[in-house]
């Protein structure tokens, strides 16, 4: 059905059609904005181990080893829910996603190796996959409850759509939100299982450490939806009045 209509948008307005082209066309080099606590050191320090990457690996093999590990974190609390000490395994496993994850793009810009539609789409699709794996093992550890971890899954999602459609219509694609990006975030998701370990409830044993925490998780990322939405929005209503 898409071709048809956009045949038909062209046949009514010739540019229309070369506008679409070109603006997925510049999708995959929308520019990336990155600007958490860690973005410089974490940044020098992709480069230091993509330089050293032996040159078998590819990319490709590092998105699947991030999507292995981000698999991993949710069949680890999953686990947790008969044994507490898969946390510390899921730990692991956040570690290897950061690996993967974050190396893949490092490795293939210091390489010359860029496939930029390629790798936003693949990679990105590998990420919500990986999300809904993990957070279903959270809403099924015991330690969360699972509508909060299916709270943090949709808002993540729609976090999710509208950075990629900033990237389609303002060509920026924002990879961090208030100094948070995924790093910040895995950091933070680590300390959490240690915690959870010495303090699996709080407040006198009346809530677990986990809903607390996927709470605030979802009222910080529900902010920042309505925010940048609302400051996107009223960009391209400016860039584009009619009149």
């Amino acid at each position: 059905m898409a071709a048809p209509l956009v045949d038909d948008c062209d046949q009514a307005n010739p540019r229309v059609l070369t506008e679409i082209r070109r603006l997925a066309g510049a999708l995959g080099n929308a520019r990336r904005i990155q600007a958490s606590f860690l973005a410089n050191p974490e940044k020098r320090t992709l480069i230091w181990l993509a330089e050293r990457t032996p040159g078998w690996v590819s990319s490709d093999h590092l998105t699947l080893l991030g999507f292995v590990g981000q698999i991993l974190v949710g069949v680890f609390y999953a686990l947790s829910r008969w044994n507490k000490y898969y946390v510390l395994a899921a730990i692991g496993g956040l570690a290897v996603n950061w690996l993967g994850d974050s190396l893949d793009g490092t490795l293939a810009r210091v390489r010359q190796r860029q496939r930029p539609r390629y790798g936003f789409y693949v990679d990105h699709m590998v990420d919500s996959v990986g999300a809904v794996a993990m957070m279903s093992g959270l809403g099924l550890s015991g330690y969360m409850h699972a509508w909060i971890a299916i709270g943090l899954l949709v808002t993540f999602l729609a976090l999710s759509i509208q950075s990629y459609l900033a990237a389609y219509s303002l060509g920026e694609f924002r990879l961090s939100f208030w100094s948070f990006g995924p790093t910040e975030l895995r950091l933070l998701l680590a300390v959490g299982n240690l915690a959870l370990l010495r303090w699996p409830v709080v407040l006198h044993g009346r809530y677990r450490l986990f809903d607390i925490g996927g709470i605030l998780g979802f009222i910080g990322m529900s902010l920042m939806l309505v925010c940048f939405t609302a400051k996107n929005a009223h960009r391209l209503y400016c860039e584009e009045r009619i009149g």
